[in-house]
């Protein structure tokens, strides 16, 4: 009997060592696979957490960065406009006191690509800050199409409220068009003097070209009284 104890405490012994062999056995494999995968998809374990710290690094690091921008952004505010947007307003001035100009055509010729190329932002800074009479600005244009250009009421306002033209506001255009003091028959005239003479045009053809929507604008007794006018 008590040989029977001692074997078969012995075997359970060794069955409890095979089991510890085991277990570290299958530990090591482990390794070995995870060493080997790792070293396939060329992941470095031990930078892990090197990766996860550089991480979190930049992440701040953005954070201040964005922190910064908005820091200027109010000192910018603070400190007032920039150059850059001074010298638009200061341009936007100018375009109004000296060539009349709309309000649309002011910020268009700012920020064209073939005339000052101002950033969007500062050409509208500069026609939202510019302090301009734009209805004067539209008689203005007006008298210099009368004087100069000898153009009829239709087409001078056609050419203020124009997309292609001047882009000024309806109420605009209609201000300065009943503020205007015109002869429009004398203009008519003019005009007809100079198809006359440039085109050698026979009286029906001035006539037509005076009274036409895609000519003169001229009415129909403006233009008649100028063909009548003409040196016979």
């Amino acid at each position: 009997m008590q040989n029977y104890n001692t074997s078969h405490s012995s075997r359970n012994r060794k069955l409890a060592l095979w089991g510890c062999l085991g277990c570290f056995g299958a530990f090591i494999i482990m390794a070995i696979l995870f060493g080997a995968c790792a070293a396939i998809i060329g992941i470095d374990p031990t930078n892990i957490k090197n990766n996860s710290e550089k991480t979190e690094t930049v992440d701040n690091t953005q954070s201040d960065k964005s922190e910064e921008s908005n820091t200027g952004n109010k000192e910018d505010a603070k400190n007032g406009p920039s150059r850059e947007f001074k010298s638009a307003l200061n341009k936007a001035k100018s375009y109004s006191d000296t060539m009349h100009m709309s309000k649309e055509r002011i910020f268009d010729q700012l920020k064209s690509e073939q005339a000052d190329k101002f950033p969007e932002e500062a050409a509208k800074y500069a026609v939202d800050n510019l302090k301009a009479d734009y209805k004067k600005n539209a008689l203005e244009k007006a008298k210099s199409y009368s004087n100069k250009l000898h153009m009829s009421k239709a087409g001078i306002y056609h050419l203020l409220s124009s997309e292609h033209g001047d882009k000024f506001k309806e109420d605009e255009a209609q201000y300065a068009i009943d503020n205007l003091k015109a002869d429009y028959k004398k203009n008519a005239l003019e005009k007809a003097k100079i198809y006359a003479k440039s085109m050698n045009a026979s009286n029906e053809k001035i006539l037509e070209l005076l009274k036409s929507e895609h000519g003169e604008r001229f009415t129909e007794e403006e233009a008649q009284y100028a063909v009548d006018h003409l040196e016979k």
